[in-house]
């Protein structure tokens, strides 16, 4: 049978049995009887909820994906360069829909540049690292190298924290995967084009052996991105050549080899128009056996974002993605996967700063001063930085887009700004522009800004050019809004607006180019800010961040 056939015929499975399915949840106590019953009279909802689930997964910017199964539960970690807290873990209990769930890496303490303090540290930072979990002794690792100097391990019990960091290695583990082995040894393989495998201590906190294990043939290239598995006894090396091929080795003896080589894809049609090949991303197994493979697509300007494809094995242990018409499927059959405990928390919607603490969906760009940002029923955000520059601003906080196109809106108290602040709403990456207020004396100008522009070495070579204005002297409370596609390819534009009553919106400024080049790696976010051109002492307060999708 064929892959698209196989997606028909479990569809028509699927619409037989979607009433026991709804039924057999409300039994567990997955969902209330009343609503069972309340689907079942209006046409019950099925498990899985849908025949079959989209690629990508979810269009938000989590690239270089370390994956794992503890239990019943998925965990998903990624890259995040300069932005704090670093390294993201996502949950999920079906592979498909996600959550945010924590950071492992909760501060960038790594020197004083990513503090913005004498130096910068864009795209430095958290790089391609790994997550993994160790049944001894019920503890996550997460492990990554920072500025290609040491490696760092940092432990916790949950995926939310509070994580610790416990040693530095003295080696870097350059896109790093890591696998806890039968006998609870921890290795770790890493490299670029020259692939090694390190084993580590008893407690994971030096290294006892490292070797190279394997040499890319010239005629492959480049081979990083590492992720590390022990399969039915074989040790198995996936490795990414970027960015448009996967590769797999493969060792029959021991996790120091051997290794003999496989591709398992090259140049493959990706699932997105206009997006790249899915590569770089990691195995895992469901709970019944089966097999997926989340890689993610270079999506520019929004990023890097997941897309997931079964995967099967041959006889003599070599994985295989499953195609659909020989391209990664825009869709397949949903995970065959019991129903979740609850329905996870999704990574749109509205947040009002009610709770004690940030929600791990937001990252500030670079660490934040923590005295001059506070929760007291709003987002309160003084400024924190002398200066013209948007880059250099410290306290600038930043959500995903959601792709393939968003709108973010603010609601932003402007009543306690001082003389030369600047606050507002941004697209936010090499090439940015804002939305916001400037507060110049007395008067208050609501204003568009484009054309702030950082070159090659992540210097600012523009900090941009006032595109529109109006007053609004005779408000303290603005409605702030931008609209992102990030549809991949050139000419990709945001749009800026603003309301006084929340209701009605009127465009502000041109429309904004993004830049589409992968070079800073991470796509354009949202960003809130609140910078001084002047002197500190004004605040601003953020009542509501709203994140909506067609």
């Amino acid at each position: 049978m064929s892959w698209s056939s196989h997606i028909r015929s479990r569809r028509q499975v699927l619409a037989a049995g979607t009433g026991l399915a709804v039924a057999a949840a409300a039994s567990a106590g997955h969902i209330p009887q009343a609503a069972a019953e309340s689907a079942g009279a209006a046409g019950p909802t099925p498990w899985p909820p849908a025949a079959q689930y989209d690629n990508p997964v979810f269009w938000q910017d989590f690239a270089d994906i370390d994956i794992i199964r503890v239990g019943d539960t998925y965990y998903y970690s990624a890259s995040t360069m300069h932005y704090s807290p670093g390294a993201p873990v996502l949950r999920s209990y079906d592979l498909v829909n996600w959550e945010f769930a924590g950071h492992s890496v909760p501060v960038l303490d790594f020197g004083s540049k990513y503090d913005l303090d004498g130096g910068r540290g864009y795209v430095r930072g958290i790089w391609a690292s790994t997550l993994n979990y160790r049944p001894s002794n019920e503890t996550f690792y997460w492990l990554g190298h920072i500025d290609f100097a040491k490696t760092y391990v940092y432990t916790a019990k949950s995926v939310e924290g509070p994580w610790s960091r416990h040693t530095t290695i003295d080696n870097v583990y350059y896109d790093a995967g890591m696998l806890v082995d039968d006998d609870d040894t921890i290795y770790v393989a890493y490299g670029n084009t020259e692939i090694h495998v390190a084993q580590l201590s008893p407690d994971a906190r030096s290294e006892v052996r490292s070797e190279s294990v394997f040499s890319t043939p010239s005629s492959v290239g480049v081979l990083e991105g590492s992720r590390f598995y022990k399969i039915n006894g074989n040790y198995y090396i996936f490795v990414t050549r970027p960015a448009n091929g996967q590769y797999i080795l493969k060792s029959t003896t021991g996790p120091f080899g051997p290794y003999t080589m496989q591709q398992l894809l090259l140049d493959l049609k990706g699932p997105i128009p206009g997006g790249g090949v899915p590569h770089q991303g990691g195995l895992v197994q469901t709970q019944r056996g089966d097999w997926f493979y989340m890689a993610f697509v270079d999506a520019f300007p929004g990023g890097r974002v997941p897309a997931m494809a079964p995967v099967t094995w041959t006889p003599d242990g070599w994985p295989v993605v499953q195609l659909v018409d020989g391209a990664w499927g825009t869709s397949y059959p949903y995970p065959d996967i019991a129903p979740p405990p609850r329905q996870v928390e999704p990574l749109i919607g509205v947040d009002t700063f009610k709770g004690p603490v940030l929600g791990p969906q937001w990252e500030w760009n670079h660490n934040p001063d923590n005295s001059k940002w506070a929760l007291n029923g709003q987002l309160r955000l003084g400024t924190a930085t002398v200066t013209e520059d948007l880059y250099s601003a410290r306290n600038t906080l930043t959500h995903r887009i959601q792709g393939p196109t968003s709108t973010a809106t603010v609601v932003l108290n402007y009543a306690r700004m001082k003389s030369g602040d600047r606050a507002g709403l941004a697209l936010l990456r090499d090439l940015s522009a804002w939305i916001g207020v400037r507060r110049d004396g007395d008067t208050y100008t609501l204003a568009t800004v484009d054309g702030i522009a950082m070159d090659a070495d992540w210097n600012t070579t523009s900090t941009g050019t006032e595109t529109a204005s109006t007053d609004v002297s005779d408000r303290r409370r603005i409605w702030l809004r931008v609209h992102a596609d990030i549809h991949p390819g050139p000419g990709r534009q945001g749009n800026f607006s603003y309301s006084t009553d929340g209701t009605h919106f009127t465009p502000l400024g041109p429309a904004f180019t993004l830049k589409d080049n992968w070079q800073f790696f991470m796509g354009y976010r949202f960003g809130i800010f609140n910078y001084a051109t002047e002197a500190l002492g004004g605040q601003v307060e953020v009542q509501q961040f709203a994140l909506t999708t067609p």
